[in-house]
């Protein structure tokens, strides 16, 4: 839902109008059952701004009661909306810790019915104070307590209604407004699913790649390992029988002039302590039984170009990623050119793991969902640009799921080959989209 949202604020439905959209579906469900008083919850966040909304919209009632904790940072939305509230027939109670509740006690007694708007799908770690204490005085209340889209750990919620998407089982689901196109096409929502890195983190949380490529192609498993430092992974490993010096990655040496199996001792070694490995970059086809090894000890494994024949190879978890030739070769059929047919072709080949179709617009399927990706310029025909999606995408699975992992990757390699290609147009090298990587995935958040 983070990333739907976020998505949604970038096509122009802010996250204002969303949260009013919220509170008025929530105000609706609290009217119908007809209460005098009604005592709302807030919280700092979003989910708080969602319950200031509600109590906005029942400010005719007999008694709306508003409890929300006077400390700490707020979101600018519910800023907004606690701001509104100072000028509605609603009476505010901050509070600041266990004993302000307590002294709020008879507002509990006499509710019929308790909105709770306090922690939403934003919240981490265990219930603080005052938060602690708001809980355990609604839980031994006689109202009802009707949850704003998921209950706050620890309390009862009679009735949850949530937005857009169920978060919990049995909610009511109500629409906020959101565009269809905020789900089934990636944005930079998607974005805010890559975890932060921590203020101590140390070498290798960001993941350790190891790349497998080269022979017959020597540059393209180096872009794909530059590919994967690029958006983030901390420690790329590079096996190869060509040596292009990149100080940056660490160099594997495969004697030869292509991968065999006299090399299996050495590539499997490396496999067990990447993290995820990324196979098959101007590997030639000689080298397939190198490949089943590999993907027989990766625990996870990102394919492309020359891994993709059969047997299909097949991690613990993996991420394909072929264009439409490649795609035919593995699955025996040409994807269709309509859209919806083409999503459904990916949905039902992916049957091994997470599929990620190159094209004028990606297809991303794990054989349950699908999203569409259609960042991208015709000057990424040039060659390279699908193996620095496949570095990239190995970089991201260190930190996220497959889906998840595909859809990103798609969305942040077209952005950065549509900034590349300004001034350059069909003259971009996939080496120019190299530094455009990190500023298109860590250096835009997503606006309010």
């Amino acid at each position: 839902m983070r990333a739907v949202e976020g998505n949604a604020v970038a096509l122009g439905h802010s996250s204002l109008s969303m949260m009013e959209s919220a509170g008025r579906a929530v105000a609706d469900a609290v009217l119908a059952s007809g209460p005098s008083r009604v005592l709302v919850l807030c919280g700092r966040g979003n989910n708080g701004g969602d319950g200031m909304v509600v109590a906005r919209y029942l400010q005719y009632l007999d008694a709306v009661d508003v409890v929300y904790p006077d400390c700490g940072s707020i979101t600018s939305a519910a800023a907004l909306q606690e701001s509104l509230l100072h000028r509605c027939s609603v009476a505010l109670h901050p509070v600041r810790c266990a004993a302000d509740v307590d002294r709020l006690g008879h507002l509990f007694d006499a509710a019929d019915l308790i909105v709770d708007a306090m922690l939403g799908t934003g919240r981490s770690g265990a219930v603080r104070e005052p938060f602690a204490t708001l809980v355990a005085r609604a839980n031994a209340s006689a109202a009802p307590v009707l949850a704003v889209d998921i209950p706050t750990p620890g309390l009862r919620a009679d009735r949850v209604v949530s937005f857009h998407r169920a978060k919990v089982a049995g909610a009511d689901v109500v629409g906020i407004g959101i565009p269809l196109e905020a789900e089934v096409f990636c944005g930079p929502g998607d974005l805010t699913l890559v975890p932060a890195r921590a203020s101590g983190a140390h070498k290798g949380v960001g993941g350790e790649v190891l790349v497998i490529g080269g022979g017959p192609y020597q540059g393209a498993p180096y872009i794909a390992a530059m590919g994967a430092l690029r958006a983030g992974a901390d420690i790329v490993r590079i096996a190869s029988p060509a040596y292009i010096p990149m100080p940056d990655l660490i160099y594997e040496p495969l004697e030869g002039k292509a991968i065999t199996a006299d090399h299996l001792e050495t590539i499997l070694r490396l496999t067990g302590r990447a993290d995820v490995v990324v196979c098959g970059m101007g590997l030639g086809v000689e080298s397939h039984d190198v490949v089943l090894a590999v993907a027989g000890a990766a625990r996870r494994a990102v394919f492309d170009a020359d891994a993709l024949a059969h047997p299909l190879p097949a991690a613990k978890e993996t991420i394909y990623t072929p264009h439409a030739g490649e795609f035919a070769r593995i699955t025996g059929t040409e994807p269709p050119a309509d859209l919806a047919a083409r999503g459904r072709c990916v949905k039902a080949a992916a049957t091994a793991g997470t599929v990620l179709l190159k094209g004028p617009v990606d297809v991303v399927s794990d054989g349950t969902r699908v999203r569409f990706n259609r960042t991208g310029t015709p000057a990424m025909t040039t060659g390279g640009t699908g193996d620095l999606l496949a570095g990239v995408a190995g970089a991201l699975f260190c930190q996220v799921p497959a889906f998840e992992a595909a859809c990103i990757a798609a969305y942040v390699c077209g952005k950065a080959g549509m900034r590349a290609a300004e001034g350059r147009g069909c003259g971009m090298l996939a080496t120019d989209m190299l530094d455009c990587i990190p500023e298109e995935l860590f250096g835009r958040p997503v606006a309010e």
